[in-house]
């Protein structure tokens, strides 16, 4: 992927090495990253709701001394930081473009990259809950050891797999700013059942999905920038991070009713829809009769 050919965002706020808990910070290895989404997706939790828990975890342990002081930062404006600053511009002039179509002014989201915990509206967090968008902030949150993790324990990775990711949380923030999430989150406050198969969860996740293929679709325009394998590197992590793919890893069957995301299957169909359309109007999976 000739992702440096894109504008580079500078609404990155790099707080890597700074710490984000207080203290010495929980410190999980890609072990302990994976079996925190696996339990979370057992229990049926959302990652919003993982965030309270992991946040009292982190309050209750005690500080540990590192040696040599605080570690230190990584390099300002290397590589990666520029990577994520490249994906999040042109996210910027893509959907800024289509909200421009419509009359609209797209409010960019800023996103924050952190190294071990971080503090946000939505509450504490560590690497464990992976990347995340926070509604109360309109921020996007990545730990770049996800990437590792995706690439290792996951079956996905590679940089345009990655830029998908990103993409993805961007699409949250699209839900956001027009309502979407208002209206999932109101089903929930009502005791509604969110979950399941066909449920709004599902659909929320499904949608952002198609937002990220919608946003390649755009950016391939701009820039031609995909190279052989890299619609591929895509699609194996929208696989490796399904709900019946990590159901069945972590307890050998798959239980759709407590579905969260979506399956391998849906996710890969939905970035496709998004991708080989580039139709906003295409990505209305709450009005989808098939997922």
């Amino acid at each position: 992927m000739k992702w440096r050919s894109a504008r580079r965002s500078s609404n990155v706020d790099d707080r890597r090495g700074r710490g984000g808990l207080g203290g010495g910070g929980l410190k999980l290895g890609l072990g302990g990253i994976a079996a925190v989404f696996v339990i979370g997706l057992l229990l049926g939790k959302s990652p919003m709701e993982m965030l309270g828990l992991i946040a009292q975890v982190q309050q209750q342990a005690p500080s540990a001394p590192q040696a040599g002081g605080v570690p230190a930062a990584p390099t300002a404006n290397d590589e990666a930081s520029q990577f994520v600053a490249s994906i999040l511009g042109e996210t910027e002039d893509v959907w800024s473009a289509i909200f421009e179509a419509q009359g609209q002014r797209y409010p960019a989201p800023t996103l924050v990259l952190f190294s071990g915990s971080v503090q946000s509206a939505c509450g504490g967090a560590t690497a464990a809950v992976g990347p995340f968008y926070c509604p109360g902030d309109q921020q996007v949150y990545i730990d770049l050891s996800f990437f590792d993790q995706m690439e290792k324990r996951l079956g996905g990775g590679g940089d345009f797999a990655e830029a998908y990711v990103i993409a993805h949380e961007v699409g949250h923030h699209i839900q956001t700013i027009t309502g979407i999430s208002a209206q999932v989150n109101d089903i929930r406050r009502r005791g509604g059942n969110v979950e399941g198969a066909e449920g709004p969860l599902v659909r929320q996740e499904l949608q952002a999905d198609c937002y990220a293929g919608l946003w390649a679709h755009h950016a391939q325009k701009r820039h031609a920038w995909l190279e052989p394998g890299d619609l591929e590197e895509a699609m194996a992590t929208a696989s490796a991070i399904g709900d019946d793919t990590l159901q069945r890893q972590s307890r050998g069957q798959v239980v759709p009713d407590s579905f969260t995301h979506g399956s391998a299957e849906q996710r890969m169909r939905w970035f496709r829809i998004g991708f080989e359309g580039g139709d906003y109007r295409q990505c209305d999976t709450f009005a989808a009769r098939r997922l």
